[in-house]
């Protein structure tokens, strides 16, 4: 990687991830916050049960269709680059547009269908008409998650992560006291429980985008962009958008997929193996967010510096990510592996779960700082329209080679959990590997 001798360049960089990891932190915590409230009902065992199910339906269905803030966030980000303002308010109302379609059509199949999905995935009526309510009312929500969506890949490209940082700090502050009013029926609110946490998360969905759309009607925005003046549909505009998103939107099915089959795996050796698997995972969220928030600030650096040609800058700009990205993963994975009961305490207390947990942590801080550079550099080249190739490998390197191998060594061979974890460093240096040649020698283009 070429080193770059003008420290601007690594501001500009941490100028727009740093937001980005904010943002993205928020989330993690407003989760926790919701969780650890429905765990103090009289009904929990039924509500955090139901939870787990609606959680993972929502979670399947925002996995997937956020693939469109990628899709928008690379187009608008060439835009800027190339300095068609207009053009770039053109990806956003277009984008909208799908947006409002689709999560439209899905709100009102999964809305109509919700007690029925609820029902077939659980085995006892009770907890099937808790998840119900769950699914029911934060499905309605999902037109307006989508909107924000969009909104998030807009900002992204223009490089105003700190709008996403701010909408983040806001919205899931005020999705903390919607939960609680709802949840426990405060300040004049009905107690609906789990529905209520439900409740809450679509009310916050909804301020997300009216914030998003606040920040757009803004002179400086309105007159720069010009979003009101250019509302026709643009047909090839939302051809590209799905050109690029689809295959982000597979890779993320796939990713969760191939997790979900890991965990299922470590259950196989034992349910306290399946119990620690789940508090490492839990655990290298605090390293995996911040690589998101890099593979951001490089997709929107790589975007904006191909829109306005300069390919070689693209490509530094980058490698330079990816290293400083790199630097931050080294970093703890180096207390992940020399403290990691220090950090699984984080998650748990839990003695037994803790000494299960800690040598197959210590493999997965290994890992970890490898995924850096497939995360950024995977980002960069989804900027250059390559989403396909990434998508592939991801499935490839998880389904077929990371699957299969914990399996084998964990299962087959009877080697227990730590070798079963031994899998991971094998699927990611072999991921970030084809990434890292790829954007090294790709020709660019959309």
């Amino acid at each position: 990687m070429t080193v770059f001798p003008v420290n601007g360049h690594y501001k500009k960089i941490l100028k727009i991830a740093l937001p980005a990891i904010a943002g993205l932190s928020t989330q993690m915590v407003v989760s926790l916050v919701d969780t650890a409230m429905v765990g103090r009902l009289p009904e929990a065992t039924y509500a955090l049960a139901a939870m787990g199910l609606g959680v993972l339906a929502t979670w399947a269905l925002i996995s997937f269709f956020s693939s469109l803030s990628t899709g928008t966030h690379v187009l608008v980000a060439r835009k800027f680059g190339e300095e068609d303002y207009k053009g770039c308010g053109g990806v956003l109302n277009n984008s909208i547009y799908l947006s409002f379609v689709i999560g439209g059509l899905v709100a009102a199949i999964a809305v109509f269908f919700a007690y029925d999905i609820a029902h077939f995935f659980a085995a006892d009526p009770i907890v099937g008409g808790y998840a119900g309510d769950y699914i029911f009312y934060r499905f309605i929500g999902i037109p307006f998650f989508l909107i924000s969506v969009s909104y998030r890949g807009f900002y992204f490209g223009i490089n105003k992560t700190k709008i996403f940082m701010f909408a983040g700090i806001i919205t899931n502050l005020l999705n903390i006291i919607f939960n609680y009013m709802f949840i426990y029926g405060e300040l004049g609110m009905p107690r609906m429980g789990i529905a209520g946490s439900a409740i809450g998360s679509t009310l916050a969905t909804l301020f997300d985008s009216f914030f998003y759309f606040i920040i757009l009607v803004q002179p400086s925005y309105r007159n720069k962009f010009r979003n009101f003046s250019n509302l026709r549909v643009n047909f090839d505009i939302i051809k590209r958008i799905y050109k690029i998103s689809v295959p982000v939107a597979f890779q993320n099915v796939f990713i969760l997929v191939g997790f979900l089959s890991f965990v299922a795996i470590t259950g196989i050796i034992g349910t306290e193996q399946q119990a620690a698997t789940q508090t490492i995972i839990s655990t290298l969220f605090i390293s995996l967010l911040p690589g998101f928030g890099f593979g951001i600030a490089a997709q929107t650096l790589v975007g904006n510096n191909l829109g306005s040609g300069k390919l070689k800058m693209a490509k530094l700009y980058g490698y330079e990510t990816a290293k400083i990205a790199t630097y931050y993963a080294l970093f703890l994975g180096i207390i992940f592996i020399l403290l990691p009961k220090a950090m699984l305490s984080i998650i748990t207390t839990d003695n037994t779960i803790l000494e299960i947990a800690k040598p197959a942590l210590r493999v997965a801080g290994f890992a970890q700082i490898f995924y850096a550079t497939g995360v950024v550099l995977g980002n960069g080249l989804q900027a250059a329209g390559k989403t396909l190739f990434v998508m592939l490998s991801e499935v490839i390197t998880n389904l077929f080679v990371f699957v299969p191998l914990a399996y084998f060594l964990g299962v087959y061979l009877n080697l227990g959990l730590t070798w079963a974890w031994a899998a991971l460093p094998a699927y990611i240096i072999l991921y970030s590997g084809i990434i890292f040649i790829k954007f090294k020698y790709s020709k660019w283009g959309i």
